[in-house]
């Protein structure tokens, strides 16, 4: 039996209107998402406790929710173009929902660690067909700004998490962070099964790329398990050097499939269009830089200028709330202006801000880092929407979810390896300072008495100084990847937008 009913009535559907309906539904999906993203972190201590277990196994709480909806977002998109959007969209509610309440009913750490593979697939299913819905149902004179919204409600969603998980922690207990998504799921599979465009049938029936699903799936698995462990074990460590041979056989195993079967997993030709590949490429570096400093930053706000905890977290919620602001902002430009000033400006100044903390140095001035964050989200702010749509509108569009589903893939992937990536070349830097100083096989660096604080403030300066770095190149490369995308927005969404206004 479907779970999408015969609704909305094709009245209801084909008026102009209705799309702001249509965002409206997926938008519950994105705060549901966004917030289980930050609001679980802060419950990691209390689970530790609670359960009784090590923190290597608690930590698999997160990593196995990243993992599974970071691997399977292509085939999520790519089932969603054979079998329906809507449906799917629709599906991933109600197992978001059910993995939640799971989770939030968990009498172990492992069976937690079970609930959130399935709270991450249902996640998947949302995120590889909520853009791709967004792009279907707004003209592209409009598609920008509806982005726009979206990643506007993902930032706040995201930057309220840690306080509403610390509120509901503190008043009921750490099992309401996930029974909260139970009468939001329900809510959201209501407004999906009478909001969401009913799907067309096919006239062709294309095959699922099991073959190519299957390599691609644990290539990927062994590529982030490599950078994942790499920074506890080291990249010279033989499990790691191992995971890293996997990933390199098996994805090129996935290639030589695709480039082969008549209905590929992803087709690789839309790669050959700049945009598209630009696009997702820029898109997994901005994610890369933000969270980066989103891991670094509260280690050198606690440990070198010495800030509280609470005002570390306070000081962490400028950048989404800034790129809440100037997003729908952004998008909009964009759709009349095409994205490459938006998406060039937006990584300059990104670039700028990095550059910025470098300047900080030991003693931070408040309002100066302040401004410097601020400064930080409006680049992502100016960047994501725009060069969101530009991607969405490369694709073909009987491609447009398996297109949705690789763009929040690349945005995963730049998230683990922001921290990953960055938390390896940092630690490295500061273990290597150590021992230049005289301090041989020394862990934990920070809370070590034997070491002096001014050793301890310069080691970490080392490290974190070339991180930043590392981040302002890659942001300048973003830059100069957006400056050579194609900049002719379309000229009919021009004139409906020109029309919409007036003009």
């Amino acid at each position: 039996m479907s779970m999408q009913p015969s609704f909305p009535h094709p009245y209801f559907s084909a008026r102009p209107g209705w799309r702001w309906f249509i965002l409206t539904t997926v938008l519950v999906g994105a705060t549901m998402s966004a917030l289980d993203v930050s609001i679980v972190n802060i419950a990691m201590p209390t689970l530790k406790t609670d359960f009784n277990v090590s923190l290597a196994t608690i930590e698999w709480v997160a990593i196995a929710y990243m993992l599974t909806l970071t691997i399977f977002l292509p085939l999520f998109g790519r089932l969603a173009d054979i079998y329906g959007r809507s449906k799917l969209y629709n599906a991933g509610f109600v197992v978001f929902t059910i993995g939640s309440a799971l989770c939030g009913m968990s009498p172990t750490a492992n069976f937690m660690i079970g609930a959130r593979i399935l709270q991450a697939i249902g996640a998947g299913l949302l995120q590889a067909n909520s853009i791709a819905i967004i792009t279907a149902a707004f003209p592209s004179s409009e598609r920008g700004k509806a982005i726009g919204i979206q990643g506007a409600v993902q930032a706040v969603a995201m930057s309220i998490g840690p306080f509403v998980g610390g509120v509901l922690i503190a008043a009921i207990g750490w099992r309401a962070i996930f029974y909260i998504n139970v009468p939001i799921g329900i809510l959201g599979t209501l407004a999906a099964m009478f909001i969401l465009p009913r799907d067309e049938k096919k006239k062709e029936k294309e095959k699922v790329d099991y073959l190519g699903t299957g390599f691609f799936t644990s290539g990927l698995l062994f590529l982030v398990l490599a950078f994942n462990e790499g920074v506890k074990l080291g990249l010279s460590s033989p499990r790691i050097l191992l995971c890293f041979a996997l990933a390199f056989v098996l994805l090129g195993l996935f290639v030589i499939t695709e480039l082969k079967v008549e209905y590929p997993l992803v087709d690789l030709k839309m790669f050959r269009n700049f945009t598209f590949s630009a696009g997702n490429f820029t898109g997994m570096l901005s994610y890369y830089v933000l969270f980066a400093i989103m891991f670094l930053m509260p280690f050198y706000l606690e440990r070198v200028v010495g800030y509280s905890i609470a005002l570390t977290g306070g000081l962490l919620t400028p950048i989404p709330l800034a790129m809440a602001v100037v997003a729908p902002w952004a998008g909009s430009v964009s759709d009349r202006r095409g994205p490459r000033l938006m998406t060039t400006t937006g990584m300059l100044l990104t670039a700028f801000a990095c550059f910025l903390l470098m300047l900080l140095g030991e003693s931070s001035h408040l309002a100066l880092l302040v401004v410097i964050l601020i400064m930080l989200g409006i680049g992502m702010g100016l960047f994501t929407p725009p060069n969101n749509s530009a991607i969405m509108g490369a694709a073909p569009k009987d491609k447009l979810s398996v297109a949705g589903g690789i763009l929040n893939m690349m945005r995963s992937l730049g998230l683990i390896f922001g921290v990953d990536i960055s938390g390896l070349i940092f630690t490295s830097l500061e273990d290597k300072y150590v021992v230049e100083k005289g301090f041989y096989n020394v862990h934990h660096i920070f809370h070590n008495r034997l070491i002096p604080v001014s050793v301890k403030d310069d080691a970490f300066m080392k490290g974190y100084l070339v991180v930043l770095g590392v981040l302002v190149a890659l942001s300048l490369l973003s830059a100069f990847l957006s400056v050579l995308r194609n900049d002719r927005p379309d000229q009919e969404a021009i004139a409906a937008a020109k029309k919409f206004e007036g003009v």
